[in-house]
Formats: C-alpha cells, sequence, structure tokens
C-alpha cells in the first residue's frame, strides 16, 4: 500500500498583537510542519521496518516466502520496489538498523556466528560485509553509524543484561556507554559526538528512559517525557531524537516521539497517523526532519514501514505601517488562510481576516486596521 497523507501539527500558532496603535514586543512567527508517509513494505513481503534513514536511502528488514520466513536486511531507495536484500551469503537470518553515506549497519546470525547475533557492517551489498563484534563478547548488535563510529550493544559472556557500546571502526576499539546506577542500556544512533538510545535501572524506577550521550558514560541526559511511563530513543541527527514512548500521554498505546535534546521539548508524531494504524515507533531521522519506523495497520494488525516527512509552514510576519498592522507572508506558500482572534483562552475562536492578501514586494500582504486592546493572527491550511 503506498498511502501518502498530509496532517497538520496540533499547535499552529503564529502570534501577533497590537494595543492602542502601539505594537507590543512581537515574537517571530513560529513554524510549524506537515508531515506525509510512504509505505514502503515490498511486494511479496509479509511484513517489513525500516530502522535507519540517510539522504534517499532507508534500511531495515522484513520477511516473506522468499526468505524463508526468515528476517532479511534490506536496503531501500525511498519506495517499496527499490528494496535490495542485504542477507549475506551462508546466514539464516539478518537486519539492518542504521545507515550513513554509502554504509550500513545491523546485525546477523548463521553457522560462520555459532548462531549468535554479531555486530554487522555493510557498503551496499550483501558480500560486503564485516563482522563488528568485540572479543569477550558472546553477541552484539550495530544499530548507528556515522562518521567513523558505530554505536550499538552488546553481551559480555556470562551476562544477561546488554550495555550500550561506542565503536571507532573497530571490534577492539570498543568504548562502555553504561551510566552509573543503570543495569542495562542501548545505544541506538550517533550524530556528530552524540548518541542516543536508552537504559533502566536505579535511577529511572527500572523503567526504561531515552537517553542521550555526548561520547561518556557520566554524560547522559534522560529525555523521558512528563505523562510516559517509559520511553526509547533510537534515532538522532544534529539537535534532534526520535523514539518512541507510551503512557497515560499517549492512551497506553507506543507513539512515536520526537525530541530536540530534553524531555520537555517531545512532539508526538504518533498522533499525526490517520486511524488506519495505532501504535507506532520512530527508529530514525535524517538530517532535513525526516523520519522513519513502523505503525500497526489496523485491517491487518501487521506492521508496516512508514516514512514521516516534514514540510515548513511559511513565516508570517507583522509591522506597523500608518497606524495600521500590515501582515505579510510568502506567495510560494499556497492555499493558507489568515485568521485572527481576540483572546487566546480556551476555545478560541478564529475568523477569517477581510479583505484577502495582496501581492507587495513578492509577499501575499494583508492590511489590517488596529482596534480593541489586541488582536492575534495565524496562518492555516
Amino acid at each position: 500500500m503506498n498511502t501518502i497523507k498530509n496532517y497538520r501539527t496540533a499547535a499552529r500558532l503564529v502570534l501577533a498583537a497590537a494595543m492602542a496603535g502601539n505594537l507590543l514586543a512581537l515574537p517571530l512567527a513560529s513554524q510549524a510542519a506537515t508531515y506525509s508517509y510512504t509505505d514502503l513494505n515490498p511486494s511479496g513481503f509479509k511484513s517489513s521496518r525500516a530502522n535507519g534513514n540517510s539522504g534517499s536511502q532507508q534500511v531495515g528488514y522484513g520477511y516473506s516466502s522468499v526468505s524463508g520466513y526468515y528476517e532479511h536486511a534490506l536496503l531501500w531507495s525511498g519506495t517499496a520496489s527499490s528494496a535490495v536484500d542485504l542477507n549475506p551469503s551462508g546466514f539464516t537470518s539478518s537486519q539492518a538498523n542504521g545507515n550513513s553515506g554509502t554504509q550500513q549497519v545491523g546485525n546477523g546470525s548463521g553457522s560462520a556466528t555459532g548462531n549468535n547475533n554479531h555486530a554487522f557492517l555493510w557498503s551496499g551489498t550483501a558480500d560486503s560485509v564485516v563482522d563488528l563484534n568485540p572479543s569477550g563478547f558472546t553477541q552484539s548488535y550495530g544499530f548507528g553509524v556515522a562518521g567513523g563510529q558505530q554505536v550499538g550493544t552488546g553481551y559480555l559472556a556470562n551476562e544477561n543484561l546488554p550495555i550500550a557500546l561506542l565503536w571507532f571502526g573497530t571490534a577492539g576499539s570498543v568504548v562502555d556507554l553504561n551510566p552509573n546506577d543503570f543495569t542495562t542500556s542501548s545505544a541506538q544512533r550517533n550524530s556528530g559526538s552524540q548518541q542516543v538510545g536508552y537504559g533502566s535501572g536505579f535511577a529511572t524506577g527500572n523503567n526504561y528512559h531515552a537517553l542521550l550521550w555526548s561520547g561518556t558514560a557520566d554524560s547522559v541526559v534522560d529525555l523521558n517525557p512528563s505523562g510516559f511511563t517509559q520511553s526509547y530513543g533510537f534515532g538522532i541527527s544534529g539537535s534532534q531524537q526520535v523514539g518512541f514512548g507510551s503512557g497515560s500521554a499517549s492512551g497506553n498505546y507506543k507513539h512515536a516521539l520526537l525530541w530536540s535534546g530534553t524531555a520537555s521539548s517531545v512532539v508526538d508524531l504518533g498522533s499525526l497517523l490517520s486511524s488506519d494504524y495505532s501504535s507506532s515507533v520512530a527508529l530514525d531521522i535524517d538530517a532535513n526532519g525526516n523520519v522513519v519506523g513502523y505503525a500497526t495497520y489496523i485491517l491487518t494488525g501487521q506492521e508496516h514501514a512508514i516514512l514521516w516527512t516534514v514540510a515548513v509552514v511559511p513565516r508570517l510576519t507583522i509591522s506597523l505601517s500608518n497606524q495600521k498592522v500590515v501582515l505579510s507572508w510568502p506567495t510560494n506558500a499556497s492555499g493558507f488562510t489568515l485568521q485572527s482572534t481576540a483572546n487566546l483562552v480556551s476555545p478560541a475562536v478564529w475568523t477569517t481576516v477581510f479583505p484577502g492578501p495582496v501581492i507587495v514586494n513578492g509577499q501575499n500582504a494583508v492590511t489590517n486596521t488596529i482596534s480593541g486592546t489586541q488582536k492575534f493572527y495565524r496562518l492555516i491550511q
């Protein structure tokens, strides 16, 4: 199914105010976003997940009768039909979890690994695979790759709980990221000097919390949002992180989440999906803010790979001219209507501003007479 839909974010207020002919200290118009999604499930595959996104390519895994119903690592280039099977010869199953440039990272198992999962590194083809499993570890998983660094998790011999790991291109360069007062942890993605993942222990009341590191165990930041019992961080790009959480704020369903470095910055991406989907998980984000993950398609009960893409809402600006308010926004932003209200107290009543805009210096412009003590404006599509 290749469905594309658009949804507005809930908060799309572009605020400005005028009082007694004088403009108050007005904030710059905020920028909000709309999202669309593409189903990447390949033809003939019963189920799939997209775990990573970089540039024009996505990685994940799926299974079908062709794979003997074992999971096979997959590489996409934006469409379901572009899927490439990365499962190496001689391996029973594999997953691709992250990608950067021409490289992909993940894990696989088969006779060559004693049927234990080992962290893998690919360069676009199945036969390019490199085993990253460190000495002393019975199992390992590669989840993220960027700038010559890889992150993941591993199990030491005779240990039952995984710990977060950071590599610098070789199995022998491994660094332990597990924080103090944490029993277990996992690093999922990295960008620049930061890594994102999750962990649990005494510090979190033994609930899993999304975590953000800056290269060392003691640099950890807890991203778990208010209203969520647990959360997991899976993707990072620049100053943004993605994952999922569940709790009272999401009706106890898994909801895809987006952060900007702090717990309070959270955006609920799961709430933007249509009613055709229930639980959702965000697994990676690219430099343009595009997010990949998966959601449960209610009709079949199967998980479908999901791509959220972001489009910026036009900036609304305000100025004072001859004791009148002039509002403007770019002409290349079509389909937007200017509305106003005198009060933001819920439920605010928004009305369309008349007359409509005229083009002035390449901008849509509306001139409004100042009346009353205050007025707020927004663009809505």
